[in-house]
């Protein structure tokens, strides 16, 4: 039951809209693992983003559902941006880093989606203000939302003034002015990183999110971190002088054909029919699954729910493959048998997406550790390194970490301390990064002691 509840721990850390709480310090961690001293936070450099993989008509259905649909399924008049050069100032506490990360996301938004930005200068107008603040201040007005940006505000003050009008609903937005994009400060780097990617985003392009994306940030499944080659595509789109702030959906969508050909040649091809629609009630399932709100009770019946609303519906694509994953993420621990079976049905439907690398390595991280509790190192070696380029390619720190640490260990129970240890300590600065505190870190590795732990040969924990 306790490397259940280990694994069960690991799904909640490294899935989810919401950002999880502080874990508590670990109780125990063996001695040698407790005397290694954290070393200092790894960071990322420029993101080498896979080009869109799918049909220019397929992708025109997308932009437009994106950019004239709220995700509360209210339309919007007309597509609304900036006029002109975009600035981005920052205010609030926040880890260095966060700069770093600002810096390189601006560098890939001029690059690769042509858009005019740039850090604001004393004096400036201020299109964007990324605004940092403690995370129960903000979680105490939205406290479903791990960050969010909100049209004509430039301040938290300002926005808990109009939260409730007019003047923070997009569908009354005739042009973009300025932007409050709000962060906790007090999360880890890569959920900020993750914020910045998402939420400058949408300040700049399409203000939708689409379950039905396997290749983008603009879904709340949260297996995408980064923004994709499919996002920046996107952008490019929206901000392109082919369009123009006030047009309608039907006037956007007469010239998407020839926009999209000049810029994506690659994509003239046949498309693909139509996507089932996705149900409310399961978007309403799923995030009662994935938020804060409940029991642990409650969720896993979300999790039911949605798994059955998507096999009714008929969805055979993503949206199904994520049912089977959270079903199997909120099984844990009384369900285990279950859980991998759930993970093995979503992964067999994440399989058949070409762009699906970062999904299957979120499950083989699970399957992974499962291997490691059953006493199998090979077959934990043997998945760390099939999907440790996957998760280098996403960026993503914290599943990096996971995988790791999980063969760490696999290599100390085959008798083979000393990569074991090279591999931990290597480990410890993307978990810095994924993971943020050194409490939830530690909290981490006890979490993947915890699996071997009683049944570790002697003489073979030597990491």
């Amino acid at each position: 039951m306790r490397r259940a509840a280990a694994l069960a721990a690991g799904l909640a850390l490294l899935a989810g809209c919401t950002f999880p709480p502080d874990p508590s310090p670990p109780k125990a961690l063996p001695p040698v693992v407790a005397e290694l001293p954290l070393p200092p936070m790894k960071a990322f450099g420029p993101v080498r983003a896979l080009p869109p993989q799918r049909a220019n008509a397929d992708m025109a259905r997308d932009f437009l559902d994106l950019s004239f649909n709220l995700e509360s399924g209210r339309s919007l008049p007309v597509l609304t941006r900036f006029a002109g050069p975009i600035t981005v100032a920052v205010t609030g506490t926040h880890p260095a880093v966060a700069d770093h990360d600002l810096d390189l996301l601006l560098a890939r938004l001029r690059r690769e989606a042509h858009i005019d930005v740039r850090r604001a200068a004393p004096g400036d107008d201020v299109s964007i203000t990324v605004a940092y603040l403690p995370r129960a201040r903000m979680q105490a007005v939205a406290p479903a939302a791990a960050c969010f940006v909100t049209p004509n505000v430039s301040s938290w003050d300002e926005y808990l003034r109009v939260m409730d009008g007019p003047q923070s609903d997009w569908a009354k937005l005739d042009l973009r002015r300025h932007l409050a994009v709000f962060i906790p400060e007090d999360t880890a780097p890569q959920d900020i990183r993750d914020c910045l990617n998402e939420e400058l985003a949408q300040a700049m392009g399409p203000v939708n999110d689409l379950y039905r994306l396997p290749d983008s940030v603009f879904n709340d499944d949260n297996f995408h971190s980064v923004l994709t080659g499919f996002d920046m595509l996107m952008l490019r789109v929206y901000n392109d002088p082919a369009l123009a702030n006030g047009m309608t959906r039907p006037e956007v969508a007469a010239r998407l054909p020839a926009l999209l050909a000049r810029l994506n040649p690659v994509g003239e091809r046949p498309g693909t029919p139509p996507p089932l629609p996705t149900p409310e009630a399961w978007k309403a399932a799923v995030e009662a699954a994935i938020g804060p709100r409940g029991s642990r009770i409650s969720r896993n019946a979300a999790a039911r729910r949605a798994l059955a609303l998507a096999q009714a519906a008929g969805l055979d694509d993503t949206r199904l493959a994520y049912s089977w994953y959270l079903r199997a993420r909120l099984a844990l621990p009384d369900e285990t048998e279950f859980a991998v079976a759930a993970l093995a049905e979503a992964d067999k439907i994440y399989a058949l997406q070409p762009a699906a690398a970062i999904h299957r390595a979120n499950i083989a991280l699970q399957m992974a550790a499962f291997a490691l509790a059953a006493n199998q190192p090979e077959e934990v070696i043997r998945m760390a390194d099939a999907n440790l380029p996957a998760a280098r390619q996403a960026q993503n720190a914290a599943l990096m970490a996971g995988f790791m640490m999980l063969k760490s260990r696999a290599l100390a129970l085959q008798g083979k301390p000393g990569p074991a240890r090279a591999l931990w300590l290597d480990s410890l600065g993307w978990a810095r990064y994924g993971f943020g505190s050194d409490r939830a870190v530690r909290a981490r590795e006890a979490e993947t002691w915890a699996l071997t732990a009683d049944w570790a040969p002697a003489g073979r924990t030597g990491e």
